[in-house]
């Protein structure tokens, strides 16, 4: 009798082994589903940019583009002219720069010396693409005698340097307070004000004329590859040189 109940604990052991080992083979086909689907999208909005880029090469303007402006620009309304104009604000210069730094002390100050530095990557990475990007594809920007252009710029059209830093580095930003902050009206109210500036961007540099809605697309597929190598990058290190720091979960 007592060995009878001394095996009770070992089997209730065994049975609980043998149901977590069933439950992770069950999900493993989940997750290799999962990571092909991921790996597919990433593909697929490469090749949808590389397409893209081609074909802005030799196409100044699509007619969808100036359809999708006019469209827009027919907002006439002061109040979402500076709305437009407040969205753009920190993708220009000099505060595109004085911005990263200020954040990247600000996070460094609190401890979170790796999200400092990935801050920085992520700041200084979508523009360097970018110019080298401008300078092979050679489009030009939106003409006043098309649209209406709130703000004439001497550089290339394709892709949209705002579009790729906002996606690249807000996105980022928004990663890191959705990973390591607690819920609270802080974080939810950070959560907004980022993903408000992702999500109009594009919009704001369409409405401005100094865009067409092609740029602004090519910028997202791309911008959103470099967000994932982005927060790959930020993982791997994370889990190697930084483990006493919170870690965002996988």
């Amino acid at each position: 009798m007592s060995n009878f109940r001394g095996e009770e604990p070992v089997k209730k052991i065994g049975n609980a082994a043998q149901e977590q080992t069933k439950a992770e083979t069950a999900s493993r086909p989940k997750r290799e589903y999962r990571t092909l689907v991921f790996q597919f999208v990433l593909i697929a909005a490469l090749a949808a940019f590389a397409l893209l880029a081609f074909a802005a090469t030799y196409t100044p303007f699509f007619p969808i583009d100036l359809e999708i402006t006019k469209a827009l620009q027919s907002i006439q309304s002061p109040i979402f002219l500076a709305v437009m104009n407040a969205i753009s604000w920190p993708g220009f210069s000099p505060q595109s720069a004085i911005l990263p730094v200020l954040i990247g002390l600000l996070i460094y100050s609190l401890g979170l010396r790796w999200e400092a530095v990935m801050t920085v990557v992520a700041a200084l990475l979508p523009p360097f693409v970018n110019v080298l990007l401008k300078d092979l594809i050679r489009r030009p920007r939106p003409a006043v005698d098309l649209v209406d252009v709130f703000r004439v710029l001497d550089s290339y059209s394709f892709p949209s340097g705002h579009v790729m830093f906002y996606i690249c580095y807000f996105g980022f930003l928004w990663f890191l307070v959705f990973t390591l902050l607690k819920h609270s009206w802080i974080r939810t109210l950070l959560l907004v004000l980022l993903g408000s500036l992702i999500a109009l961007v594009g919009v704001s540099r369409i409405y401005l004329g100094q865009h067409w809605a092609s740029d602004v697309l090519g910028a997202a597929l791309l911008g959103g590859v470099l967000l994932v190598f982005i927060i790959q990058s930020y993982r791997w290190g994370k889990t190697r040189f930084f483990v006493r720091q919170p870690v965002a979960p996988v």
